[in-house]
């Protein structure tokens, strides 16, 4: 039988390691926790470097290793914590001994000055709630309070299992709209370096061909030319007033007013604005699903979940679902006078009040948004992409027509 080496944790909180020959890394796994431990890894001898998965652990491992050894503390960081704190609350250790091998565990710094203060605050007798809000710009309103209702539940493993579940869908979502936008980027990049080559390195070739024609050259002719001069002898300088100018812009796009008038402007965009629009849904009705899934109180989820919302536009809007929930109005209602919920989304959050199932109504909504953002961008990138090599293709086609009209000039004033 093969040789396993394993890392588990105690139920004093102690890290201890071994080796046992199984038949496989379940058999190992099965016989630690038979012993009362708590695996964290578990390493094919034969095989450096791949490691086993871990049943109903796996997570641990995978996050774990994804963590930097150095900077601050990331949201990939909370991630693999919340998933290797639930496990460890699931097999059965109290918290501060958990806290402790995650402390043992870290391979950041910072990650381990973070969960030390957890400790001290936990082991002087603060709910973990209480003890998270002290870092309240690194895990947020969203997590504290599904933290405190696992508190009051009793089923703080579950709620955090919830929780990882929560970010994992919320990543993936980010992920899938960030990697969309790659591959048209790559091309918008590959068209403005083909424009700096044509411009820069092909049509000053056929400058001195051209000096003596004057007039005599075709207006398209010209034009390239003087385009090709005018970036020869001042492209340091249009370079860096375009990069002075997208930073200008920027700095102003993230100011207040600027995000604003961006975001609404956004919203308006054909296509692009539908997605947008249900992007951001998407993550109003996950996090307030999530939240009254846990048993957090409807106002407090509704102020949370707006929060999640990054376009301003949007949450004042969802700001005002509130208002009316408290003085006694239906949901329903409240998110039908917002205005931004289509008539699937109004139906299924009625059915949910009717039924008392809101907060799955509220997940089942956020599925099918998610869906339909995927879709979406899906379609956008069948029409941006042609576009794109539509575009690139013509400007470098329109400079060699230029440049052969030019050249049929001046084999006809030779004839």
């Amino acid at each position: 039988m093969p040789d396993f080496a394993w890392r588990a944790a105690s139920a004093a909180g102690k890290i201890e390691e071994g080796r046992l020959s199984a038949s496989s890394s379940a058999a190992v796994v099965k016989l630690l926790r038979e012993r009362g431990m708590t695996p964290l890894r578990v390493d094919d001898v034969a095989v450096a470097g791949v490691n086993a998965a871990l049943p109903e652990g796996g997570g641990v491992l995978a996050a774990s290793k994804a963590r930097h050894a150095k900077g601050p503390v990331t949201a990939a960081d909370v991630l693999a914590l919340t998933a290797e704190l639930a496990i460890m609350l699931r097999a059965g250790l109290a918290l501060d001994n958990a806290l402790r091998v995650l402390i043992d565990m870290s391979h950041k710094p910072s990650l381990a000055v973070l969960v030390q203060g957890i400790l001290d605050a936990v082991k002087g007798g603060t709910p973990l709630s209480r003890a998270l809000a002290a870092r309240r710009d690194l895990f947020g309103d969203f997590y504290i309070n599904m933290v405190r209702s696992g508190e009051v539940s009793g089923q703080m493993s579950a709620v955090l299992d919830r929780l990882v579940e929560h970010m994992e869908r919320q990543r993936a979502l980010r992920d899938s709209v960030i990697s969309a936008t790659i591959y048209p980027a790559i091309l918008l990049g590959v068209a403005v370096l083909s424009l700096i080559a044509m411009l820069g390195f092909v049509v000053p070739q056929f400058e001195k061909l051209f000096s003596d024609m004057g007039d005599a050259l075709p207006l398209p002719t010209r034009l390239v030319m003087v385009m090709g001069q005018a970036f020869t002898n001042y492209g340091l300088v249009i370079g860096v007033g375009v990069v002075i100018a997208v930073a200008l812009l920027m700095r102003w796009l993230k100011s207040p007013i600027g995000r604003q008038w961006w975001q609404a402007r956004l919203l308006r965009l054909p296509i692009v604005g539908r997605i947008a629009l249900k992007y951001q849904l998407t993550l109003f009705s996950r996090s307030l699903g999530t939240l009254l899934g846990n048993g957090v109180p409807m106002l407090t989820a509704l102020h949370i979940a707006t929060e999640t919302v990054g376009n301003m536009v949007l949450r004042q809007a969802l700001a005002r679902i509130a208002p009316i929930v408290k003085e006694g109005g239906k949901v329903v209602q409240a998110i039908s006078v917002t205005g931004i919920f289509e008539p699937l989304a109004v139906n299924l959050i009625r059915v949910g009040e009717e039924t008392g199932r809101i907060g799955s109504m509220m997940l089942e909504l956020s599925n099918i948004l998610n869906r339909d953002v995927e879709t979406g961008i899906k379609r956008l990138l069948t029409l941006v992409e042609p576009v794109l090599i539509l575009v690139l293709g013509v400007l470098i086609a329109a400079i060699i027509v230029s440049i052969l009209l030019g050249i049929l000039s001046i084999n006809d004033l030779a004839v």
